[in-house]
């Protein structure tokens, strides 16, 4: 339905005149045209009525057709297009610049304010945008049309986020990631993976197991969707995803680039979830900084920020609220659970062994039960349903969790019937598991603090200058220094030859034996010819 001109404008009546005039001239073709029809239309238009006379002569010049001419602008060359372009849509360096270089005359006959507006009238602001900031900030001002809403389960949306809220993770901070998959129709959240850490493709398969079990401690909401939509992301092109949702029978739909707005679902759900969720939560990364705060201090301490369980619970209980008491425009202000259980559509659901299956990873060929296990990776996994089975030497697939190597499950080679899960033997105990970490920890910090120290050694620093000069270094030390540094630095300039080049590979070449060989006649002198 096409919009409604407001009663008292302004508006524009250019097609309106137009149709008057055509009326007027057929009129006046006739010989039935009287002034009476002219000062009619004029009292319409409320002008004047030669005014009307002056739009029926703009129709004989233009083959019948009023067309207004309208003001003359200042419009922009392509020279003051280019000049626009290169200084990232500064409208006023490019005035002066063009001044400068006496593209208005001298004195300059076009105001800057007539530039302005020059600019503002032949640039639509996405195109002002994309001068300013790039493609990403042209692509803000687009329009994009609304998907059409099918039935739940029809197409799912997935993604990950990256919390805004640091978290005390073993006495570090880090900011967790949440995987989540939405029904795009009615918005619910299906199930969703935390991990303190960027999540690959065990978040992705653990995210979607929850989200298609609908029994026990999963939501009442999921099933076996027929599409999801996902973006490019490394992990998510992974094989072993993409092999678990094809035996789901979903079809996995790879987005182009850069175009979030082709999953909006999602993605509004994490800006949801950033300005809902982490913005009152303590340890929110982007809380505003006063004077006093000191910098290069973080803003939280380690003992205010939540800990990764309680993080875990908050986020739990958000998504509950999200899914049952978070009423939506779009699904006529009812909440995702009430659109969701309105829908009368059949849900596809899977038995959690055999969801079990579907989302590991195989590793590789048949291995044989031998009496310390199966072995894999240069580790022994071990079950207590082994015994027995062992001397026998049954053979077994294996699968395994993307980065998961403290526990695989293993399946009859032949049947492929499922026989147990296995652990490793030989895991390490948690205190061994602590000292590694904080000597990796220390190591790491050691090496960072040394890799800081020598790119600002490295760094070149010259002296400030308020006229036209060259660079003059600064940081330009004595020979002793420079020898020194050089030692410490163990380069070859330090030692003088070629001690430090030599490769232990070569031979040395033998000393003549002057008993056995015959050396060389020196060279007879020169006589002299006087």
């Amino acid at each position: 339905m096409p919009a409604t001109p407001p009663p008292d404008g302004p508006y524009d009546t250019t097609s309106l005149r137009a149709a008057a005039v055509r009326r007027l001239l057929r009129l006046r073709d006739a010989d039935r045209l009287a002034h009476h029809d002219v000062r009619t239309v004029a009292a319409a238009f409320t002008v004047h009525w030669r005014t009307v006379r002056r739009w029926m002569d703009n129709a004989d010049t233009h083959n019948g057709t009023y067309t207004p001419q309208g003001r003359r602008h200042f419009t922009l060359t392509p020279a003051m297009h280019e000049a626009l372009a290169r200084w990232n849509g500064n409208a006023a360096a490019t005035y002066r610049e063009l001044v400068a270089d006496g593209i208005f005359g001298s004195p300059p006959r076009v105001s800057q304010a007539t530039f302005y507006r020059a600019v503002d009238r032949e640039l639509t602001p996405g195109q002002r945008a994309a001068l300013r900031g790039g493609e990403a900030a042209r692509r803000r001002h687009d329009v994009h049309a609304l998907r059409p809403h099918g039935n739940r389960n029809d197409v799912w949306e997935t993604d990950h986020v990256e919390a805004s809220v640091f978290v005390n993770v073993d006495g570090r901070r880090r900011k967790p990631w949440i995987t989540w998959f939405i029904d795009h129709t009615t918005a619910v959240i299906c199930g969703l993976a935390i991990t303190p850490h960027q999540p690959s493709q065990d978040a992705i398969l653990a995210a979607a197991r929850d989200a298609i079990l609908c029994t026990d401690h999963h939501r009442p909401f999921g099933g076996i969707p027929r599409k999801i939509r996902t973006d490019r992301g490394r992990d998510f092109l992974g094989k072993c995803v993409d092999e678990a949702f094809k035996k789901f029978g979903t079809e996995l739909i790879v987005l182009p680039p850069y175009s979030p707005h082709l999953k909006g679902t999602v993605e509004a759900i994490n800006g949801a979830a950033k300005h809902m969720l982490f913005k009152g939560l303590p340890g929110y990364a982007h809380t505003p900084r006063s004077r006093r705060d000191r910098r290069g201090q973080p803003l939280w301490a380690l003992e205010d920020l939540l800990d990764y369980e309680t993080f875990i619970t908050v986020v739990l209980d958000w998504v509950d609220w999200w899914n049952n008491d978070h009423t939506i425009a779009r699904l006529h202000r009812r909440t995702p659970a009430q659109a969701w259980h309105a829908d009368l559509t059949p849900i596809d659901t899977l038995d959690p062994s055999d969801l079990h299956t579907y989302t590991l990873t195989d590793g590789g060929p048949p291995r044989k039960i031998t009496s310390k296990g199966v072995r894999w990776k240069s580790a022994y996994y071990v079950g207590d349903w082994m015994h027995g089975h062992s001397s026998a030497g049954e053979m077994v697939r294996l699968r395994h969790e993307p980065h998961h190597y403290h526990r695989v499950e293993l399946y009859d080679a032949d049947t492929l019937t499922y026989r147990g899960p296995a652990f490793r033997s030989d895991e390490m105990s948690p205190r061994q598991a602590r000292a590694l970490r904080n000597a990796r920890r220390r190591e790491a910090d050691r090496y960072a603090a040394k890799a800081r120290r020598a790119r600002k050694n490295a760094t070149p620093r010259y002296a400030a200058t308020s006229v036209t000069a060259a660079p003059e270094p600064l940081n330009r030390l004595t020979a002793s220094q420079a020898t020194a540094q050089l030692r410490e630095l163990q380069t070859p300039e330090c030692h003088g030859h070629l001690q430090a080049e030599a490769r232990p590979d070569l031979l040395n070449r033998p000393q003549p034996d002057s008993a056995r060989w015959t050396k060389p006649r020196p060279d007879p002198k020169p006589q002299d010819t006087e």
